[in-house]
C-alpha cells in the first residue's frame, strides 16, 4: 500500500476519518499493529493511538474489536414488544437493564420495541426473557436465526453510506464453534483490543499464551470465518448514517435461500438472514438498509428488492425511531479473565 502523508495543519479529522473508514474489516495482525497504521500514513503510532482513543471517548467508534459468525459460540436472539406508547420509556428502561441485551431499538410497527439478547448458551438467554416479561408484564416476539447470508455492518464514510459489498462476502451457513481453550481470547475480543503499543502481547499475558498464538488463533479464526472481521467498529449514527429500516419479507421457505443470496449482494444491505416465523408475525427473510437519510434508504430497498425479485411477497419496512441502546455482543462473558473485567472495557449508547 503506498503511504498517505496528512498535513498536521490540516487538523486531526482527515486522518481520524482514514482511519475509521480504512481498518472496519481487518486490522493488522502484528505486534505492533497501531505502528503498523502509521506507516500507512506517515505518522507514528502515538498519534494513531490519540487518534483513536479520541474517537472512542467521544463515541464514534464503540471498539477495536471483533464480529464473530453466527454459531461460533454461545447464543443470541432477535425479540419484539409490542408497547403501548405510553409506556415505551419505561419499558426500554427495562429492556436496558437485562444482562446481554446489546441492540434495542424503537421502530414503526405494533411491534414497537425491538432488542437483540446475547449470551452464553440459549437457555442463559430464555432465563433472562422470562423474568423481563414478568417485569413489564408483556409477551416477547421470539425470532431465530435460521441461516445468516450477509453480516457486516462496515461503511464507508467518504461516500456518505454504507460500504460496498466486499467480495466473498458471502456468509456461510454453518462455522465451527471455538474450542473451550479458546473461548477466553474471545471474551477478550468481544471487549475490545486495548489502546498501546502491544496490545496482543497484553492479551496473551492475560491469557498465560504467547504473542504469536495469540495472533495465529486470530488468523486462523478470520480465514475459517468463525470471526466475520477484527478491526474499528464505528458507531454510525453519530458518523451521520443516522436512518435504517429493517426490511422483512414473507417468502416460501424453500424459495428464500435463492432470493437471500441475491438480496445481501445488493448496495446498501448490510445485514441478511432467515430467521424463524413467530406466532403473528408471518416474515421470514430480514434485511438492514442503512443511509444517512430516509428516502436514501428508500431508493436502496427498491433497488434491492427489484434485484432480489421480492415485490410480490408480503412485506414490511419497520424504520427506526430511536435507538436506546447499542453496544457489542456478549457471547462469551463467561470466560472472560478476571483481570480484563472493566466498566471502560465496552463502550455502550443509551439515547
Amino acid at each position: 500500500m503506498n503511504a498517505r502523508t496528512f498535513d498536521p495543519s490540516a487538523g486531526p479529522a482527515p486522518l481520524r476519518e482514514a482511519l475509521l473508514n480504512d481498518w472496519q474489516q481487518r486490522l493488522p495482525l502484528v505486534a505492533q499493529p497501531f505502528e503498523a497504521m502509521g506507516r500507512r500514513y506517515g505518522c507514528s503510532e502515538a498519534v494513531v493511538i490519540e487518534q483513536l482513543a479520541q474517537a472512542l471517548s467521544q463515541g464514534s467508534v464503540s471498539r477495536l474489536g471483533g464480529v464473530f459468525a453466527p454459531g461460533s459460540g454461545g447464543a443470541g436472539l432477535l425479540c419484539a414488544l409490542a408497547v403501548p406508547p405510553e409506556r415505551l420509556e419505561a419499558v426500554a428502561a427495562l429492556v436496558n437493564a437485562v444482562p446481554g441485551v446489546n441492540h434495542n431499538y424503537e421502530r414503526e410497527h405494533a411491534y414497537s420495541l425491538w432488542f437483540v439478547i446475547t449470551g452464553p448458551s440459549r437457555d442463559w438467554i430464555e432465563q433472562r426473557l422470562r423474568a423481563l416479561e414478568q417485569r413489564c408484564g408483556l409477551q416477547a416476539l421470539r425470532l431465530p436465526m435460521v441461516r445468516p447470508y450477509r453480516i457486516n455492518l462496515g461503511f464507508d464514510l467518504r461516500a456518505r453510506g454504507p460500504a460496498p459489498v466486499p467480495a466473498g462476502a458471502a456468509q456461510p451457513a454453518r462455522v465451527r464453534a471455538i474450542t473451550p481453550a479458546q473461548r477466553p481470547l474471545a471474551a477478550l475480543l468481544e471487549q475490545g483490543l486495548p489502546l498501546q503499543p502491544r496490545p496482543f502481547a497484553a492479551w496473551a499475558a492475560a491469557l498465560g499464551w504467547t504473542e504469536a498464538q495469540v495472533l495465529s488463533t486470530l488468523q486462523a479464526w478470520l480465514d475459517e470465518g468463525v470471526l466475520r472481521r477484527l478491526g474499528v467498529i464505528v458507531r454510525h449514527h453519530e458518523l451521520g448514517i443516522a436512518s435504517n429500516a429493517m426490511c422483512v419479507f414473507d417468502v416460501p421457505d424453500d424459495e428464500v435461500d435463492a432470493h437471500a443470496r441475491v438480496l445481501a449482494q445488493q448496495p446498501g444491505v448490510t445485514l441478511c438472514y432467515r430467521r424463524e416465523r413467530g406466532q403473528g408475525w408471518p416474515f421470514n427473510l430480514f434485511c438492514m438498509i442503512h443511509g444517512r437519510e430516509r428516502d436514501a434508504v428508500r431508493a436502496a430497498l427498491d433497488v434491492a428488492r427489484e434485484a432480489a425479485g421480492l415485490h410480490a411477497f408480503p412485506q414490511a419496512q419497520l424504520f427506526s425511531r430511536r435507538r436506546f441502546k447499542q453496544c457489542g455482543s456478549g457471547y462469551f462473558v463467561d470466560a472472560l479473565p478476571a483481570p480484563a473485567a472493566s466498566p471502560s472495557a465496552q463502550e455502550c449508547a443509551h439515547a
